[in-house]
């Protein structure tokens, strides 16, 4: 079975930290670009980060540089986001995706419709 399967989400502090994991299960991740996505009830779906497999190359949407990371292990088949410095605002579902036609660039990294494959999702609460 082909699948995308996330973890390591919970409930933090503001300015904590958490990494989120996605493994993939039946495929090789090396030859696909990988993409973190959030959404928070009654938002539409946001692109958070990505990884590129061609040269490594990785994009963050603006409300996150700085603060995550996106990172691959590709002979594990794993993408992790380390997440510091969590604010309230970052609380949601995230999932990770990845593209099955297309490369990925700084014009489409955050387009949920560029991606085609998706995780479960794991969910993140922020609060005091």
């Amino acid at each position: 079975q082909v699948r995308l399967v996330e973890s390591g989400g919970g409930s933090v502090q503001p300015g904590g930290s958490l990494r989120l994991s996605c493994v993939a299960e039946g495929f090789s991740l090396d030859i696909y670009d990988v993409g973190w996505f959030r959404q928070a009830p009654g938002k539409e779906r946001e692109g958070v980060a990505c990884s590129s497999h061609r040269d490594g190359t990785t994009y963050y949407v603006d409300s996150v540089k700085g603060r995550f990371t996106i990172s691959r292990d590709d002979f594990r088949k794993i993408v992790y986001l380390q997440m510091n410095s969590l604010r309230p605002e970052d609380a949601g579902t995230y999932y990770c995706a990845a593209p099955a036609f297309r490369d990925l660039d700084a014009m489409n990294f955050n387009d949920p419709k560029a991606y085609e494959m998706w995780g479960q999702g794991t969910w993140i609460a922020v609060s005091s």
